[in-house]
């Protein structure tokens, strides 16, 4: 059975078998397919866009729920220093 993306970026990292995690580094973007489809590719590949290894760590990713862009998080936080 198949995870949804909800049920995807849910999952407890700490509840995860890094055995089973796709290794990131490895999973190659097909940049000839159109944006749409190259998403759904690497979504394939990767199988949880939201929980992979890198190495030999775990990496669970999460989102804001935001309007702000990454660049303005990131020149928000530049200006900050």
């Amino acid at each position: 059975m198949a995870m949804t993306l909800s049920e995807m970026r849910d999952i407890d990292v700490r509840a995860v078998d890094p055995d089973t995690l796709i290794e990131a580094q490895e999973v190659i973007v097909n940049t000839s397919l159109p944006s749409e489809a190259r998403l759904l590719d690497y979504i394939e590949r990767i199988r949880n866009p939201y929980c992979f290894r890198f190495g030999k760590a775990t990496v669970k990713i999460s989102y804001a729920d935001t309007e702000a862009t990454m660049e303005d998080q990131l020149e928000r936080y530049l200006l900050s220093l």
